[in-house]
């Protein structure tokens, strides 16, 4: 019991919220009107207007309205020099990765998007875009809604753009004024100023806009909204801190990201009394958002449905989200009494319970959902659409569909249905086929019934050593495994391929898809145990293991070895070499890797009996020595000296 209340001790001292709390958290929020009779999910407190009377009484479900159109969103600002997007990976159909270098950032961003339901059914139509930020220990390489929310599920039926931008722990997804922790944080200039004519030239948003977070992204989403009027529709915060300014916030917050990443809070706004934390603090710009749908919601710090109680009376085990959860709600409330003191409209929810945790930020997400589609212009509801034809026998089939999303539509050569979870593609010559999961990004990316891959021509197949899955295309395969991912192999890479025995041959799975090489002169592709080349004069060819990292060091086909002309061939005593362009490279247990150009020195080696020869094997690689060059072998040296060559 002494630990717990020194845990506790902790966060009430570093909050400073807590010590308000003078006969016990039960007490004082049914003195300040926080707690109410209902669940959370029956009878909540969701008032129309910031500041309204509380009511427990559930309305009775009303006939689903025409969502009204929304007034054209704020303009795209103009494109800033130097943002561009440097790579793009899809996950599936409806969920790809940007890389969008930021100019004011110094770096390439990584940016999520979940597509419109109709993305595919309607391939030039514009949808509306929903921003959704990231906690206070946002990962680098994952948003934390994806990795503990069902948001890519729950958004698969709506007709918006859900954006998600990667990283910005402890940022407040706002400008600092200094870099800290290496990182330079210019996240209000990336997501307001550089990333929109991204999203609306190249990924068919329109410029109505939403923006929603939790915690720290629920503070974000409203210091946006608030710092540029008229650019969002919508914002919501669950959860989030609505007040930065006020006497011991500025140290919470310090508190707060020293604890997340070991960051500054004064190389954010400087010093408490900067006039910063004034000019980013949504209670004090409240009356800048008027005209937009506001949401805020928190709960109350109390245990909940999704806390474990600890042994002190009204207290979760997670005693941080205990004292963030309470510093949320004070600043949430608070922040409702001002917006309804400035007649400006907002839908208001305190939950009876509930710390700081995701669940019920997925709740709330789910919960604002109806209101985000109104102000985005969007009808909540859910797609009207069945199956029929030569695409209905295979969805009945494959019950791991789904319900479908969209009606039939057309694409190039044929017909195709979305499914909640994946795609029918059909054409005349191929069939209806099921297409789906990474499997289906590696699809779309390739260009889809339109690309170079074609129509699927079987469902998705397990892999013999069912390690991996794939689908047959009329111009190739794709392959994946949790390991590598989903890419296609196609051409000659995939003939060669399939000759050394596909996936359970020398290289294993496709790590990549087939590129051009850097000298422009060829093609390429990764492999988990290599990679296979491809050019006019030699065909597809493979180099691999120790041979590649010799191959690589050397400067791989722009280097004097160019191209690959055989894969790797064995020779005695486990030794293995390939041919190249320019030379060989010979590899043993015993001695590794090493590289001889074509000429005098290979040719005086040949005649020497190679490695059965009385010289053995290379040692190392061909070095320049003075008046010509010079390769060791196991036993003995051959020199190319002023055009004489010596065996020694």
């Amino acid at each position: 019991m002494t630990r717990e209340f020194g845990l506790l001790k902790r966060e009430l001292v570093a909050m400073r919220v807590l010590t308000r709390v003078r006969t016990g958290l039960m007490a004082t929020a049914v003195a300040t009107g926080l707690v109410v009779a209902g669940s959370m999910t029956a009878g909540v407190v969701v008032p129309a207007v910031a500041g309204a009377a509380p009511t427990t009484t559930k309305p009775a479900p009303a006939k689903p309205k025409p969502a009204p159109k929304p007034a054209p969103g704020a303009p795209t600002p103009p494109a800033v020099a130097g943002v561009k997007v440097t790579n793009t990976f899809w996950y599936s159909d409806r969920r790809v990765a940007l890389w969008v270098y930021s100019p004011a950032m110094g770096t390439p961003i990584q940016v999520q998007i979940l597509l419109a339901r109709d993305w595919n059914a309607q391939p030039t139509a514009k949808f509306p875009q929903l921003l959704t930020l990231d906690g206070l220990r946002a990962q680098d390489d994952q948003s934390g809604w994806i990795l503990n929310t069902n948001i890519e599920d729950f958004y698969k039926d709506k007709n918006v753009n859900v954006v998600m931008p990667i990283g910005g722990e402890s940022s407040f997804y706002t400008d600092w004024q200094s870099p800290d922790n290496g990182k330079t944080y210019k996240w209000e200039t990336f997501l307001t100023k550089e990333l929109p004519s991204v999203l609306e030239n190249d990924w068919r948003s329109t410029q109505v806009r939403g923006v929603q977070g939790l915690s720290m992204g629920g503070s974000a989403a409203m210091m946006l909204a608030a710092r540029n009027p008229g650019f969002y529709k919508f914002a919501a915060s669950y959860s989030g801190i609505l007040q930065l300014s006020t006497i011991g916030m500025p140290q919470a917050i310090q508190f707060a990201v020293r604890d997340a990443g070991g960051y500054d809070s004064s190389k954010m706004f400087g010093p408490p009394t900067d006039p910063a934390w004034k000019a980013h603090d949504p209670y004090l710009l409240a009356d800048k958002l008027k005209g937009t749908s506001l949401y805020i919601s928190s709960g109350n710090g109390l245990p909940g449905k999704y806390d474990t109680p600890s042994k002190l009376p009204y207290l979760a085990t997670n005693y941080a989200g205990v004292g963030l959860e309470v510093l949320a709600r004070v600043t949430s409330q608070q922040m409702a009494t001002k917006l309804n003191q400035l007649g400006i409209p907002a839908q208001a929810l305190y939950r009876p319970s509930g710390t700081h945790t995701w669940p019920y930020w997925q709740f709330e997400m789910t919960q604002a959902w109806p209101q985000a589609a109104g102000a985005l212009g969007l009808v909540a509801d859910n797609p009207a659409c069945s199956t029929a034809g030569a695409i209905a026998p295979v969805a009945k089939a494959h019950a791991e569909l789904g319900a479908c999303l969209t009606p039939e539509y057309g694409v190039p050569g044929g017909r195709a249905q979305d499914f909640r979870n994946g795609r029918v593609i059909w054409s005349a010559k191929t069939g209806a086929k099921v297409v789906g999961g990474a499997i289906g990004g590696a699809y779309v990316a390739a260009g889809g019934p339109g690309g170079y891959l074609g129509f699927p021509t079987s469902d998705e197949l397990g892999t013999p050593d069912r390690i991996g899955r794939f689908n047959r295309f009329e111009n190739g395969n794709v392959y994946w495994t949790a390991k590598t991912g989903a890419h296609p192999v196609v051409g000659a890479i995939s003939a060669a391929w399939g000759k050394a025995g596909y996936e359970r041959g020398p290289l294993g799975y496709p790590a990549g898809d087939e590129i051009t090489t850097p000298n422009g002169k060829g093609r390429v592709q990764a492999f988990q145990i290599g990679a296979y080349y491809w050019n006019q004069a030699n065909g597809a060819n493979s180099v691999q293991g120790r041979i590649q990292d010799k191959y690589g060091q050397l400067g791989y086909e722009g280097s004097w070895l160019g191209f690959p002309k055989t894969s790797e061939l064995a020779l005695r005593d486990g030794g293995r070499f390939n041919r190249f362009d320019g030379g060989n490279i010979y590899w043993t247990p015993a001695h590794g890797a090493a590289a001889i150009a074509n000429g005098d020195i290979l040719d005086a080696w040949g005649k020497a009996g190679y490695e059965n020869g009385k010289l053995g094997y290379p040692i190392g690689d061909q070095t320049d020595v003075p008046g010509g060059s010079r390769v060791p072998f196991e036993h003995g040296v051959i020199d190319d000296i002023n055009g004489t060559v010596t065996v020694h």
